[in-house]
């Protein structure tokens, strides 16, 4: 009898990671980083391991994030990525499993062509590709075979991917490289001006999970932030409130805002209509920014709710499709350039 491995699903985003197996759920949640050694050009550790060593590892080990804005901006350490983390779930075998691929709805396709290529020498028999729209769709439990309209809001990482997706695919989108990250750089740079204090992108995540929001807050908040002085380059240490991130975050959050505008203005008027009932869908980690779905839901005057499990939403909806891999074709041809293709 031939046994081949279980599919697998993968959610591969700018700062995590994440494996669906068939038959056992999510098997892999890693950080998407990987330590290496930069004289020999070896990987010396992957994932949660590597992320320990950021900001604090000898000369010759840097840090790399193979993902950049949801696709591959480092092919070869993508790939060895991928490779470890698959062996981890996978036994030895002649039957390789096929991969499902969660990536934005704006990839091109020569970044289209680089993941399966990457995925294919990660240990993949066969590489499908899912719009993450779709996927974090699937995940939220909405039946997207059917004709209503639903709104999907995923802040990532490195992307916001903005989409409506209808009768089994994607109706209108916009996907900007604005996300989880630019918030961590806008507290990096309010802070510097501020303050005229430096501190590094570690430590502004860790003030936003902490503190971090969009709308005024009932605790107001108050972290202690340590960092180096740009006067005298000496260890200074500041208390910033909730408040000031507020104000921080204006920009990027702006950006998002105008997206979601776009996005509808591209919406046909039914499917739009379709949204005062069945309203937006948050996902992505940057969902956990507190006050965030109030805000869209402000400005736009349709509903807004964050999924149960944002950064893992995407991936059980891939997980979903794994049952019908058989019905796919290989690779896959996005909403974007199929409208490119029609002009």
């Amino acid at each position: 009898m031939v046994v081949f491995e279980r599919d697998i699903a993968v959610d591969m985003g700018t700062t995590t990671t994440l494996l669906f197996e068939e038959g056992k759920g999510i098997v892999a949640r890693e950080p998407t980083v990987l330590a290496v050694d930069r004289v020999r050009g070896e990987i010396k550790k992957v994932g949660t391991d590597a992320q320990k060593v950021l900001g604090r590892a000898p000369a010759n080990i840097a840090a790399l994030h193979p993902i950049s804005a949801g696709v591959i901006s480092d092919y070869e350490m993508a790939a060895q990525m991928l490779k470890e983390l698959i062996s981890r779930v996978t036994t030895v075998s002649l039957f390789k499993p096929r991969v499902l691929v969660c990536v934005p709805s704006s990839i091109s396709g020569v970044e289209e062509r680089a993941m399966i290529d990457a995925c294919i020498e990660a240990g993949g028999r066969r590489v499908y590709m899912v719009e993450t729209a779709l996927a974090t769709a699937l995940g939220a439990g909405v039946d997207i075979g059917k004709a209503n309209g639903h709104m999907v809001l995923d802040i990532g990482g490195g992307t916001t991917e903005v989409a409506v997706v209808a009768n089994g695919g994607v109706v209108s989108c916009d996907s900007i490289k604005v996300a989880g990250q630019s918030f961590d750089e806008a507290i990096v740079r309010y802070i510097r001006k501020k303050y005229n204090m430096l501190i590094g992108l570690t430590a502004a995540e860790e003030l936003k999970r902490s503190i971090g929001c969009v709308m005024q807050r009932p605790d107001m908040g108050v972290e202690e932030l340590r960092g180096r002085s740009l006067t005298d380059a000496k260890p200074k240490v500041i208390q910033v409130s909730a408040n000031e991130l507020i104000e921080a975050f204006v920009d990027p959050m702006n950006r998002i805002l105008e997206a979601v505008h776009e996005v509808l203005e591209q919406t046909p008027p039914e499917s739009v209509g379709d949204l005062e009932t069945n309203g937006i869908i948050m996902s992505g980690g940057g969902s956990l920014l507190y006050g965030i779905d109030r805000l869209i839901e402000r400005s736009t005057g349709i509903r807004t709710t964050v999924v149960d499990d944002p950064i893992s939403c995407a991936a059980y909806g891939a997980g979903k499709l794994l049952k019908h891999l058989d019905e796919m074709q290989d690779g896959m041809m996005n909403y974007r350039r199929m409208r490119q293709l029609k002009l």
